[in-house]
């Protein structure tokens, strides 16, 4: 954000309210927006950062709010227009299991296959939220332990296996697969420095986090072309949009909402 404020020799301050504005437009269009999603298969996973400082160096005071320490990023995408029907920003417990799943829910028009890994929040928020409505399977991956050369700094257990797990309905084998949501993942932290886990570009406020994640949705779905769905938006794909968007596009869009809400604008593409 500093750099974008030198570059655009503005005040740092004009920045930060600018990302706020966008951030509670894109939020209030994906919500009305993004509707009635017509779709058979389902992939969701959760994304790890942190806001503030990471976890082992947030004061003891501060532990118990979320505000501060580890922050997940879940995120629900459509496996065949690869777009992202739901997210949600916050803990990683049950109670954000359950309203991530409700959210989602309320966005689908028909019964999907559903594929989370095996973290174990969503056993109860599935059935919770769809009961016996879904076709719902865990792909459990199998690490080994970690070479003792790696161990101390940041690398992943080698995964030595995946074990496809049938909990609700009767999904497809074929289908039982996260690879489109870890993907995405992907995605996120490289169009996102503050995703990147060793960093000094993080977040500093949990709500400015979330309005980078509502902003960068909205681009993802409206504005980015994937190369296998030739070459359309996932939005496009999904029935959602008719048109490819242009960053000009999300800009228009921002300046149509803010009035809205209540808050400042216009923004001009310069």
């Amino acid at each position: 954000m500093r750099s974008i404020s030198r570059v655009c020799d503005v005040s740092i301050n004009t920045v930060s309210k600018l990302l706020i504005d966008a951030g509670k437009a894109c939020a209030a269009f994906h919500d009305a927006n993004v509707r009635n999603v017509k779709s058979r298969r389902i992939q969701v996973d959760e994304i790890w950062s942190f806001t503030y400082a990471k976890q082992k160096n947030v004061p003891t005071a501060k532990r118990q709010d979320l505000a501060y320490g580890d922050t997940w990023t879940w995120t629900a995408i459509d496996a065949d227009s690869k777009l992202i029907v739901s997210w949600l920003v916050g803990g990683r417990d049950g109670d954000y299991a359950m309203g991530f799943m409700d959210d989602l829910r309320s966005r689908l028009a028909n019964r999907v296959q559903l594929t989370s890994d095996g973290h174990r929040a969503y056993l109860e928020a599935v059935e919770g939220t769809f009961g016996g409505d879904i076709d719902y399977a865990m792909l459990v991956k199998i690490y080994g332990n970690a070479p003792e050369s790696m161990k101390g700094r940041y690398s992943p257990a080698e995964c030595i296996g995946a074990e496809k797990r049938r909990v609700e309905g009767s999904p497809d084998p074929k289908h039982i697969s996260t690879s489109y949501a870890e993907r995405q993942n992907l995605t996120m932290r490289m169009q996102m420095r503050r995703f990147t886990r060793l960093t000094n570009a993080f977040s500093k406020k949990f709500e400015n986090h979330m309005h980078m994640v509502a902003l960068y949705t909205v681009w993802y779905n409206f504005v980015k072309q994937h190369k296998s769905i030739k070459g359309l938006s996932p939005a496009m794909a999904a029935g959602v949009s008719k048109t490819l968007w242009s960053v000009a596009d999300l800009a228009e869009m921002v300046d149509a909402t803010l009035p809205k809400l209540g808050k400042r604008g216009p923004y001009k593409m310069a």
